[in-house]
């Protein structure tokens, strides 16, 4: 009976070990010298403007809660700049996709134009966005044929969202962008003095 108690507990540390080494926080990296200040406090003070760490309590959870803003999302202002002549039929952030209604420029009679904007990822990137055009012709109010058009409006607008959301995004970069001074180590004469 020993001899299986003792058998499970270094199963259980293995295991334990094996689990640990598998997350990112505890691998080392490999750091040039000057990139991590020496001090604690500057290291945590790092931390915090960079946006690391964890809480084991969250305070804010009391406060109501954490919100996404659509405003921070770069692909997403972009395309609701590019498409704000359109009205909205759908609009919903959380699930990464804009939908148009119907839209008539008034030259064209009988003839509509619907876009849907699906977001694959939240980086500015060319394969971010699933664009999908779809063109109405009507001979009558009754006779109407829904196509879907995948020639040059498709790639416009892609190009149009990205060319936006590139701006936006070194914008925010340049806003956000904060210089990192760190201090000098002190001199074992320094600390001495200081006490």
């Amino acid at each position: 009976m020993i001899k299986l108690s003792y058998f499970s507990k270094i199963i259980t540390f293995l295991l334990l070990i094996l689990f640990l080494s598998s997350c990112e926080a505890v691998k080392y990296k490999k750091t040039e010298p000057g990139e991590v200040p020496i001090n604690a406090d500057d290291r945590v003070a790092k931390n915090i403007e960079e946006g690391r760490g964890f809480r084991l309590f969250d305070s804010d959870k009391e406060k109501g809660g954490n919100f996404d803003f659509a405003s921070s999302n770069e692909l997403w202002r972009a395309t609701l700049d590019t498409i704000d002549f359109m009205p909205l039929v759908s609009a919903n952030y959380s699930g990464g996709i804009i939908i148009t209604d119907w839209y008539n420029d008034g030259e064209t009679s009988g003839q509509s134009v619907k876009i849907s904007v699906r977001f694959l990822t939240n980086e500015v990137r060319a394969d971010a966005l699933d664009i999908k055009v779809f063109t109405k012709n009507c001979g009558t109010a009754i006779d109407c044929k829904v196509i879907e058009n995948k020639g040059t409006l498709v790639s416009q607008l892609t190009k149009s969202i990205l060319k936006k959301a590139a701006v936006y995004e070194k914008e925010n970069r340049k806003r956000n962008k904060k210089k990192y001074e760190y201090s000098k180590p002190q001199t074992r004469k320094e600390k001495l003095n200081k006490n």
